[in-house]
């Protein structure tokens, strides 16, 4: 569905009926049309230059304004991407607004959240492995410590919370071998407040498969294969350039 805007501008996604339009007005190619919208949430564009991000965000002045819709300015960064630390020093942000307001630029050193992911302007990850580690992990593993749960249903929960998030970014984000073995103690001490034993009890009762008499506790390692092959997966289904590299 596109607007007036978006289909001038060539953007893919949008409205297809404005507030002028009557109700009574259905498009067959188009499906079911309305003209209300609650929210928009989570808005990202990109460009290359200052001047393109400048025509960007004038389409998007012009879209909330036909539509009626704030945009939440606390909330609204600009992130320069570029792993040039001097060039990022003598050149300074590019002065952007919408509404009047300025945008907000991202220090080099600040990480902003893109689709799940933590990442800053150079292309430093850390942050992202940090909310796995901390933000995650950790505290599902001590949400579990003292729980009113069956041993099985606080191993799931754990499972969903404390290892779903390093699942979702485990192909994408780097991992030493060294902090994939921190998250993996994490991960059976978690399993050890399941099973309400100390933590200095041995591993292997806990890590081992359950067809070996162990609790099965999923290990990074194998987490990441899988995600890794998962996602080559993915790459091999259409035919395009990262199929060929693949």
């Amino acid at each position: 569905m596109l607007t007036a805007t978006g289909q001038n501008q060539g953007i893919s996604h949008g409205l297809q009926i404005g507030k002028d339009q009557d109700d009574s007005s259905q498009d067959a190619d188009h499906g079911y049309q309305f003209n209300d919208i609650g929210f928009i949430d989570d808005i990202s564009i990109f460009a290359e230059t200052p001047e393109g991000m400048l025509t960007l965000l004038d389409v998007v002045q012009e879209f909330t304004t036909w539509c009626g819709i704030e945009i939440n300015l606390e909330k609204t960064f600009l992130l320069v991407i570029d792993k040039d630390r001097k060039q990022r020093k003598s050149m300074p942000a590019p002065d952007l607004r919408i509404n009047g307001e300025r945008l907000k630029t991202l220090d080099i050193n600040d990480a902003c959240r893109y689709l799940g992911y933590w990442g800053m302007g150079n292309g430093d990850m850390s942050a992202t492995r940090e909310v796995v580690r901390g933000k995650k992990a950790r505290v599902a593993r001590d949400l579990i410590k003292s729980h009113p749960l069956t041993t099985e249903l606080s191993a799931e929960l754990f499972a969903q919370r404390g290892i779903g998030a390093f699942r979702f970014s485990a192909a994408l984000i780097e991992w030493l071998q060294s902090e994939l073995e921190g998250l993996q103690k994490l991960w059976v001490q978690a399993y050890k407040n399941a099973w309400r034993v100390p933590w200095s009890s041995v591993n292997s009762l806990y890590t081992f498969p359950t067809a070996e008499g162990g609790h099965g506790c999923p290990l990074p390692s194998g987490v990441l294969v899988q995600a890794l092959l998962q996602h080559v997966d993915q790459c091999m289904r259409h035919e395009d350039v990262v199929q060929k590299l693949c």
